[in-house]
């Protein structure tokens, strides 16, 4: 017979190791017991096979404690038939005679934080075990002193589903039979104090409910995507990267009565019928989304993540995500996705004292707390914290099939004392501001996704100096493939903003780049931090009248496409949208009526073309023999003139662009090459809402005069406000 201190303590829920009492269990005697808890429950039947009653379990307990003695040779796969207090029955597998979900290799991989593939075992994975179909769920929570898994299956008591402890790694297992996709769960964790903690989500739930909601939803993980040759041209450091990126929730609403002027989200079909071919026909080559991962407040935009392996459910279900890759793939459109391992929000129902300890996060607050952000952040010298975010940026990649993750934040990762004041912040071992375990941990990812997913790119938003951020590891890198080039970003825009009459006093602004823009792979990011906060949209930075603001909005568009790096633009900025971007609307699309905002989009698109098809603008974006100075130092004009140079002899562009309103008459450029030029684009062409004034009939041939170090040079009449584009042609 059970100690009535085992039955209280189960029907509390507060036992430690509920499969060591429920299910069927030798006495010390040798007899065998079947004990089940169902509360609720006004009578339970052993049942054997085929449907055969073979003994009643006696109530031990009145809060729905059952035992029998168990007869001999009833069948392993037993079933108990349950009539309820409200005078229902139900047939159902007994969740306590199945063994542990967790094989030994498993077990043995998560207690030293080395599974490359986790998520295939944590979570709630559906599977057939002993020939009954269910889903298990497992749960790390090392610190609980005991936890179940709740939902409407059994009305959110825990007591019902406690699960069982592998003390090796830390995880509770259950294998729940009947349990299929659709259905909504948590975990109820009980502190190793004793006290219940809210409920918790799962921290590699496939699925989430739609916010304000928050549980966890069981549903199937995509298969795994073959690895295309395709996608790895296409992501090479040599291939052509012209990126849009795009804040799924306010790219384009469904305007309907249910939802208001603002509109419904669309949903991941509809995203990949309007987007998808949006980006294509623009000529971007990838798409790069704002954090997918689910989140619980819009206003983060997704960088306040909770649910990393869950597509957000604002658009649909997790499926419909990967129908959303496949048709980006199939349009020749690459996804990279913005990812966030830096921070988590405190959320009760997230990581946060997940399982009554600082579990996911730092400890103390001076490592822990993001004071930015009011978030937390992952110790990541934990290696199952580690490991959990390893496996999170290989899942998007094999799982659905994306082309790359951009790694937000990742300055704050690094800096011990990043926007921390002197004390508050903790120093290494060995006394110093570098991070040491999130050094370990970038380096570790990306080896991890360059050995298992070798056709994807990982991106790094990185704001500092740190070395060597995109180079491989084994060369004392970080392994990261590009790095964002906020320096040039920002002087950049800076010179763009004043006004035409300043900028020779700042002409250093637009020149400086290159004097480090071979030191990193650098991604040319004009991003949604640019237009957000009170900075106002990319057209109202620029300086003039209306005229003048898109003129140098097109100039600045054709320096950027000229210049050494791939590219990145925001959603919005490929046609001038005037007001700064609001994560609650919709694009202002009904501007495309107005010329001038026509005009920036077909620039775009045709930079996009000219991109794509011309190697010299793409093939050496990081060696120093891609590119060549003609002229940087005509301060007093405004005017800059460089070469760019691709793999084949003869591959050469020649941009010239003049940051003034004042058309420059007969200005002479020395260019490497004998020969005839061919304008490819004039950002002042009428087709753009310019002057269109340029070279006549499209093509100019050098003379031999000597000019800037050159034997021969061009006589240009430059445009007000320009960037032009000539290609050498033999």
């Amino acid at each position: 017979m059970i100690q009535e201190r085992d039955i209280d303590l189960i029907r509390t829920a507060s036992h430690g190791d509920p499969f060591s009492v429920l299910g069927v269990h030798a006495d010390e005697r040798g007899y065998l017991w079947l004990r089940a808890f169902l509360p609720a429950a006004a009578s339970v039947e052993l049942l054997g096979a085929g449907g055969v009653a073979l003994a009643a379990l006696e109530l031990r307990h009145a809060n729905g404690f059952f035992e029998c003695a168990f007869p001999v040779g009833a069948p392993a796969d037993y079933r108990l038939k349950v009539r309820w207090a409200d005078g229902n029955e139900s047939v159902i597998d007994d969740p306590y005679r199945f063994p542990p979900v967790l094989g030994e290799m498993d077990v043995w991989l998560m207690g030293e934080g080395s599974h490359l593939r986790p998520y295939e075992v944590l979570g709630a994975t559906q599977r057939v075990m002993e020939g009954v179909a269910g889903t298990s769920f497992c749960v790390w929570a090392p610190n609980a002193s005991r936890v179940s898994v709740v939902g409407d299956f059994n009305v959110w008591d825990g007591r019902r589903h406690p699960m069982r402890l592998r003390r090796e790694c830390g995880v509770w297992e259950i294998f729940i039979p009947g349990i299929a996709t659709g259905t909504a769960y948590k975990y109820e964790i009980r502190a190793r104090e004793g006290h219940v903690l809210p409920l918790k989500a799962d921290p590699y739930a496939l699925q989430s409910e739609m916010r304000p909601a928050t549980a966890s939803v069981v549903t199937r993980m995509p298969e795994v995507a073959i690895a295309s040759p395709a996608r790895q041209a296409a992501n090479a450091l040599d291939a052509p990267m012209s990126i849009y990126e795009v804040h799924l929730g306010s790219w384009r609403r469904k305007i309907d009565d249910e939802n208001g002027d603002h509109g419904r989200f669309l949903t991941w079909d509809e995203l990949a019928d309007t987007l998808v071919p949006y980006t294509r026909d623009m000529g971007f080559t990838h798409l790069e989304l704002m954090p997918v991962t689910e989140h619980p407040f819009d206003g983060s935009w997704g960088y306040q993540p909770i649910g990393m392996y869950s597509p957000t459910s604002r658009f649909g279900d997790a499926p419909g995500f990967r129908r959303f890759v496949d048709r980006c793939h199939a349009e020749g459109v690459g996804v990279l996705l913005d990812w966030v391992p830096a921070h988590f929000p405190t959320d009760t129902h997230g990581l946060a004292n997940f399982d009554g300890t600082q579990l996911y996060e730092y400890a103390d607050p001076r490592e822990g707390f993001h004071q930015d952000w009011n978030t937390l952040i992952y110790n990541l010298g934990r290696t199952e914290v580690s490991n959990f975010l390893v496996a999170n940026a290989l899942y998007w990649l094999e799982r659905y099939n994306v082309d790359g993750l951009r790694v937000d934040a990742v300055a704050s990762m690094l800096y011990r004392d990043y926007s921390r004041k002197h004390g508050e912040w903790v120093p290494n071992v060995h006394g110093g501001r570098e991070n040491l375990e999130a050094i370990a941990f970038l380096k570790r990812m990306n080896e991890v996704v360059g050995s298992e997913r070798s056709q994807a790119v990982t991106l790094a938003e990185e704001s500092t100096a740190f070395p060597a951020v995109s180079r491989p590891t084994y060369a004392g890198g970080l392994g990261f493939h590009y790095k964002w080039n906020m320096g040039w970003m920002h002087d950049t825009l800076s010179y763009m903003a004043r006004d035409p009459l300043y900028r020779k006093h700042h002409h250093g602004e637009m020149t400086f780049g290159m004097v480090y823009a071979f030191n990193e792979n650098f991604v040319l990011p004009i991003s949604h931090d640019e237009v957000v906060h009170g900075k106002g949209s990319l057209l109202t930075k620029m300086p003039g009248d209306r005229w003048q603001k898109f003129a140098n909005l097109r100039a600045y568009f054709g320096f950027m496409f000229g210049h050494p790096g791939k590219k990145l633009l925001f959603m919005g900025c490929e046609f001038g949208q005037e007001r700064e971007w609001n994560h609650d609307q919709s694009l202002d699309w009904h501007l495309l009526g107005d010329r001038q905002h026509e005009g920036v989009q077909r620039l775009m698109h045709d930079l996009n073309r000219l991109y794509k098809a011309t190697p010299a603008l793409y093939q050496r974006d990081f060696t120093p023999d891609g590119f060549e100075w003609i002229e940087h130092n005509d301060a007093d004009r405004s005017v800059l003139c460089f070469a760019r140079h691709g793999n084949e002899p003869g591959s050469m562009v020649v941009v010239v662009c003049n940051f003034t309103p004042m058309v420059q008459h007969d200005y002479r450029v020395g260019v490497p090459r004998p020969g005839v030029y061919v304008e490819r684009i004039n950002t002042d062409s009428a087709h753009y809402g310019g002057s269109n004034v340029g070279a006549p009939f499209g093509e100019i041939t050098a003379d031999a005069i000597g000019w800037h170090g050159k034997a021969q040079s061009l006589a240009l009449t430059l445009p007000p406000l320009a960037t032009v584009f000539f290609e050498w042609k033999a």
